[in-house]
């Protein structure tokens, strides 16, 4: 039985057959793909289309680093809006504004960067193909500002192709394909699972996994969830990844504890906030004891933070002498060292105002895993010392985590303040300590 890849192959070889190109497939020659893409922008028919589609894709993937910039650089350029049709297309809308000049005027004004990109997408691979070609011009972007253009297409392709309609959400257990539970070992971000047996731990009675796929990514997961069900928020991560046993009744709470991007193509094209509400929804269906929702998260970004801290502000924020808390960039400080709980009170200030008072160019703050669940309409319900004892926790952030609450007849409403009014949400137990 055929699926759809290989009747879209056996397209492209009859297409090949009626079409007889001039151009010859050359193996990391740019000139030869640029040739490629203006064809694919032609209008020869569906076979052709789909013939050149995969030449294209096939052919991106035999350049070198190089002339992968050097192809970005070329139709980035080659491609892009043409300022003085844009600017006839506008006069002639002004001169008579209907539907079909104003179409025109999109049609111009946006290039042919993302129609580009649309039927290379008709390729057997041209998903898969297009996401790692995206990944590379990430790599790129750094030193190269000028491609941002580029990326920013791609991205507002990406935002269809991978809008939350089309995703199908499967919750992952231990039946779930050894194939797919390999790759999810592979992705996880937040929190490394050592090997199955600790996977294993991850799909207990206690925990949910849930995870995101799309239709033209054989068993790749795109985003993914864990979850714990516990009485309470959970406090520590060392809690939460211990084996559990059988269900227990008196849980009422759901925390996620990971939420890792398994794409690197897709940075940037949120899904998380979508995964999130989903997957909410699902356990409320499954489990209706579980009354609320909330969060164990990671604080990147706190301890580089902490380390260019003058003393001065450090007595600012704490109202303590700075000389209390300064071990803490000590190069010998070690993993759980009893000095951080000792400070207690210094280190939740110091978490705090970094969330709500360290902000970016936009007003938002600073620690991007902050602005994701207080742009979900969460409040910072509370500072957890000790949290993850782990290497990775200390470097992060002296093994300090935080809670945010979905509390969820205010998630809307919470939401609407934190977007236009840049308010920060807080339970009132932390409130002493702003």
């Amino acid at each position: 039985m055929f699926n759809l890849k290989d009747i879209i192959s056996s397209i492209a070889d009859a297409g090949k057959k009626l079409f007889k190109k001039s151009t010859v497939v050359k193996k990391n020659d740019v000139e030869t793909i640029i040739t490629l893409c203006d064809d694919l922008l032609s209008n020869k028919g569906a076979a052709f289309g789909i013939t050149v589609a995969r030449d294209v894709t096939d052919l991106y993937q035999t350049l070198s680093h190089e002339n992968k910039l050097l192809f970005f650089k070329k139709i980035n350029e080659k491609y892009k809006p043409s300022h003085s049709k844009v600017e006839a297309a506008i006069d002639i809308y002004k001169k008579k504004q209907d539907d079909k000049n104003l179409f025109e005027l999109f049609r111009i004004a946006e290039g042919q960067r993302r129609e580009l990109f649309t039927r290379m997408n008709m390729a057997p691979n041209g998903t898969p193909v297009i996401l790692s070609i995206r990944e590379d011009l990430i790599s790129f972007l750094k030193d190269n500002q000028e491609l941002t253009p580029l990326d920013n297409d791609l991205r507002h392709l990406f935002k269809s192709w991978f809008n939350p309609g089309f995703l199908k959400l499967e919750k992952i257990t231990w039946e779930t394909k050894a194939a797919i539970l390999e790759k999810i070992i592979k992705y996880e971000r937040v929190h490394h699972i050592k090997d199955m047996n600790d996977l294993k731990i991850r799909l207990g009675e206690d925990r949910r996994f849930f995870s995101y796929f799309h239709p033209a990514l054989d068993d790749e997961p795109i985003i993914f969830v864990q979850v714990a069900l516990t009485k309470g928020l959970g406090k520590s991560i060392q809690e939460l990844l211990k084996p559990t046993t059988a269900g227990n009744k008196k849980n009422d709470t759901a925390t996620f504890y990971s939420i890792s991007n398994c794409q690197e193509g897709l940075s940037r094209v949120t899904l998380g906030n979508f995964l999130i509400k989903r997957v909410v929804y699902e356990i409320q269906e499954e489990l209706p004891h579980i009354k609320n929702f909330g969060t164990l998260s990671p604080i990147p970004g706190f301890r580089d933070w902490f380390s260019y801290l003058e003393d001065e502000k450090i007595k600012i924020i704490t109202g303590f002498p700075p000389e209390s808390i300064n071990f803490l960039k000590s190069a010998d400080l070690k993993i759980g060292d009893t000095r951080i709980l000792g400070n207690k009170e210094s280190m939740i200030k110091l978490v705090m105002h970094y969330l709500t008072n360290e902000k970016n160019k936009k007003g938002f703050p600073i620690n991007d895993v902050s602005r994701f669940h207080l742009g979900n309409g969460a409040i910072i319900d509370d500072i957890n010392i000790n949290a993850n004892v782990s290497e990775v926790g200390f470097q992060r952030s002296f093994g300090i985590m935080v809670n945010y609450l979905y509390e969820l007849k205010d998630i809307e409403q919470n939401h609407e303040n934190y977007v236009n009014n840049k308010k920060i949400n807080v339970s009132d137990k932390l409130k002493k300590y702003l």
